[in-house]
């Protein structure tokens, strides 16, 4: 469905669709080809007039690693790749801030850098009791640039965003239902269930008032995106520059 590569299956279920990044080797973690699928199927799905709602999930043990390795350091090595990974990290939130339907997150397994801010871009957000969500920008030398500087502080609060952005530590499902990055914990085994549930409810309601109440409340987040993320993204791409990203670089290069 809408030619997609592997790495993200969209399958119809009546009015809602399932996108399911596929790359559970390796965690779900954002390929170039998972970037670019992600980048664009909003608007693919946007035009599509048989949409009404969406779910979001991983494979596997996953919900989404983040970055890859091989990405991170081709990044590195490559200013050009950098660039347009960076570019695409902005496109990529914009999309779907932009997308006028619902979209309810089913966080399965580890949220973890972009997979953390693409799964609190979400409408609504589901998370298995098990898992959890951490930005771990910081802790490998970047600056977290890709989202939770600019959306974190709105969701759970400054000081809290600052802990945990700065830290790099994991949120449990408990406490990132607490702290206002997720809307509540299901039982591992019954997840799927209740995202689809969600998703056919918000399929049912009058689309005009849904559509136009989302893009409403979005604004919010757009204008935190505007103001925030080209710098954080500028700075994301200074970070490669530390010795700080050379040694993580070095380090995984071992593995």
């Amino acid at each position: 469905m809408y030619d997609m590569p592997e790495e993200l299956l969209v399958e119809a279920d009546g009015p809602v669709r399932v996108l399911t990044m596929n790359n559970p080797d390796m965690r779900n973690a954002f390929t170039d080809p998972l970037h670019a699928a992600m980048r664009d199927v909003w608007y693919r799905m946007a035009c599509d007039p048989e949409v009404r709602a969406v779910v979001l999930t991983g494979a596997g043990k996953a919900f989404c690693a983040g970055g890859n390795i091989p990405g991170f350091i081709r990044d590195y090595e490559d200013v050009e790749h950098r660039r347009h990974s960076l570019r695409d990290a902005q496109r990529l939130v914009d999309e779907m801030l932009r997308f006028h339907l619902p979209v309810v997150a089913a966080i399965n397994g580890p949220a973890v850098g972009l997979g953390a801010s693409v799964a609190v871009t979400c409408d609504i957000v589901l998370i298995a009791e098990s898992t959890y969500i951490a930005d771990t920008h910081v802790s490998i030398g970047l600056t977290a640039g890709d989202g939770g500087a600019a959306t974190w502080p709105l969701l759970m609060g400054m000081l809290r965003a600052k802990e945990y952005l700065l830290t790099g530590d994991r949120i449990p499902a408990a406490l990132a239902v607490e702290f206002g990055l997720a809307n509540r914990v299901v039982a591992d085994d019954q997840l799927m269930n209740e995202a689809l549930a969600l998703a056919h409810k918000l399929a049912a309601q009058p689309p005009q008032a849904l559509q136009e109440t989302k893009r409403a409340l979005n604004m919010h987040l757009q204008q935190a995106v505007a103001s925030v993320l080209p710098f954080a993204l500028s700075a994301e791409a200074e970070s490669f520059g530390t010795p700080e990203v050379k040694a993580t670089i070095e380090k995984f290069s071992k593995q």
